[in-house]
């Protein structure tokens, strides 16, 4: 199998930002939400507040649109075009991603995309975590309870928060855009 993260490896941008600013221009109820999340990101940025902690108030903001699951399949009717060529390419049936991003979020574009995935449990109702944010070690932990068999032939992100995953790849690669370099471990 090939993995990949989702945000800026394969998808160009944050999807989770993006769906965000969607909500605010379609729900304006959720600017109820805007100044705890501002409030919130101060001490997230100094590193006093824990990422987990910070996105389950950013995440309130679900609690102000309707229907969440129209809402995302809206979203994904409008932003699936971010799907980089290069990943639609060589795609494969087996592919994983790996992704901090919420499931709710990330369910509807995998189904279109005929790909599994597994990402930070949220519910979509209250912004609430029911596990752990889907981060670093806990993406190799998420993967080998779910795939105890697993063989990561290629591993693909943006990020070097997910070397852990790199380290069990084959092979690993950065991804800076749309331009792909192999991984250097740090």
């Amino acid at each position: 199998m090939n993995c990949y993260d989702f945000d800026k490896t394969i998808y160009n941008g944050d999807s989770t930002a993006d769906f965000y600013k969607y909500c605010l221009k379609h729900y304006p109820g959720v600017l109820v939400s805007a100044p705890a999340t501002i409030g919130a990101a101060i001490p997230f940025g100094l590193k006093l507040l824990e990422k987990t902690k910070f996105k389950q108030i950013l995440y309130r903001f679900l609690r102000h649109v309707p229907d969440v699951d129209k809402a995302v399949e809206d979203f994904w009717a409008e932003h699936s075009k971010n799907i980089k060529g290069w990943y639609l390419d060589q795609k494969r049936e087996d592919d994983l991603i790996i992704s901090a991003s919420p499931e709710f979020l990330l369910r509807p574009i995998c189904a279109r995309l005929g790909i599994a995935m597994m990402a930070s449990r949220v519910d979509s109702k209250t912004g609430l975590y029911t596990g752990v944010n889907c981060h670093g070690e806990e993406k190799v932990r998420r993967l080998n309870e779910s795939y105890p068999d697993a063989h990561i032939e290629e591993f693909y992100s943006d990020s070097y928060s997910d070397q852990p995953l790199a380290k069990v790849a084959d092979k690993a690669y950065m991804v800076f855009g749309n331009r792909i370099e192999e991984w250097k471990f740090r």
